[in-house]
């Protein structure tokens, strides 16, 4: 069956513009934010494609089995007093690609002006597999500690805003800098799209607050994660994930991730796969690292990273979502309602994929991801 890449929607001028006007950002969990306070976006980026600016990433030889064991789920749910149906929830968020997991069981998958092979555009998704590069190359003894600062190994940041900042700020968003990503990260798309290095934007960001002293979501963070991942490896990011994620993990199909005119990975918003390599990479997670019997990721790794990172918000860990009370669930999350959830509780991993850049509610889809779960773990 052909391959399709959905992003053709969202070319060159057009994704400029959205990245300037639409504003409207997906909400997060109740504890991760005050309900008055501004929504971050999970941003937009330049569709970069049309002038080849993307790198392949190569599929495993063996990929991770998914075997097709379609189950009647009813799922209900009830959010802010109401009553709702998946159903619902899917149609009124405008979903292209739905993927529900059972272990290696795929028990719901379907479609909407695609199917399987298509190629959905991840946003801040990325950002999650940015940070499991981080735990592998800190596991191999490449990066130190995650208490280095950022300077340790890029230093041509010296005197910029990220002078002195640790990893670890970086990817529990606590670095500093002088950011709003409703503002700033459209700044940069259209600056990108225009030929401009990301690299040296990020050396041009300046302090703004104590780091380490609260959260705020910048993707200018995550780039610069992804670029010490480039350093301290001496790999390009993008053969870094190929190696030490994509393919150890079992991933069925090529992927691609966008970079910018210098070669630069943009390793916060811009992978290309399909739901089901996504609902892989949950799955991994819920495995505790492990594909096929192998570690992938260090088990330690997926601990730390899927637990709360900072007293000043519980609701992240580094790089990924976190569910509220004690379900220990969470999620990777993008732009215009992306999201792989994972529940190891239930044992279960729901992909959701959108073309759509309209504002969606990342609480209402927590509250309805946890239903599928526990509606696969009453049927199982």
């Amino acid at each position: 069956m052909r391959t399709i890449d959905i992003t053709h929607r969202l070319r060159g001028p057009a994704v400029a513009t959205i990245a300037a006007l639409t504003l409207a950002g997906w909400a997060v969990p109740a504890h991760a934010l005050p309900r008055a306070a501004p929504i971050p976006l999970a941003q937009a980026a330049p569709d970069v494609a049309e002038a080849g600016a993307f790198d392949l990433v190569r599929p495993s030889k063996s990929p991770v089995k998914l075997r097709s064991d379609p189950r009647k789920l009813s799922v209900t749910y009830t959010y802010e007093g109401n009553e709702r149906t998946l159903e619902d929830f899917l149609t009124r968020t405008k979903t292209n690609g739905f993927v529900v997991l059972d272990g290696q069981k795929i028990v719901d998958e379907r479609y909407v002006e695609a199917n399987r092979n298509t190629r959905f555009q991840s946003w801040s998704m990325a950002k999650s597999f940015t940070s499991t590069a981080i735990g592998i190359a800190l596991h191999e003894r490449r990066i130190r500690s995650i208490d280095d600062p950022v300077t340790r190994y890029l230093p041509e940041l010296r005197g910029s805003g990220y002078d002195g900042v640790s990893i670890r700020n970086l990817l529990r968003m606590s670095s500093g800098i002088a950011w709003d990503e409703r503002s700033d990260i459209p700044k940069v798309q259209m600056a990108a799209n225009r030929g401009q290095p990301v690299g040296k934007m990020a050396a041009r960001q300046v302090r703004g607050w104590e780091p380490g002293s609260r959260f705020e979501y910048t993707s200018m963070n995550s780039f610069v994660l992804a670029e010490i991942v480039s350093r301290a490896t001496g790999t390009p990011y993008h053969k870094y994930v190929e190696k030490k994620i994509w393919q150890p993990a079992g991933m069925e199909s090529t992927a691609r991730i966008d970079k910018d005119s210098a070669g630069d990975s943009l390793g916060y918003c811009c992978y290309h796969a399909t739901d089901r390599d996504f609902a892989r990479f949950g799955l991994l997670y819920l495995r505790d690292g492990k594909a096929a019997g192998r570690q992938v990721v260090p088990r330690s790794w997926v601990k730390k990273s899927t637990t709360p990172s900072a007293s000043f918000n519980t609701g992240y860990g580094l790089h990924w979502w976190l569910g509220d009370g004690d379900q220990g669930d969470f999620m990777a999350a993008g732009f215009g309602g992306q999201y792989i959830y994972v529940s190891p509780r239930h044992g279960v991993v729901v992909v959701k994929s959108t073309v759509s850049t309209s504002a969606n509610d990342q609480r209402e889809a927590l509250t309805a991801f946890r239903a599928v779960a526990a509606e696969v773990a009453r049927t199982r």
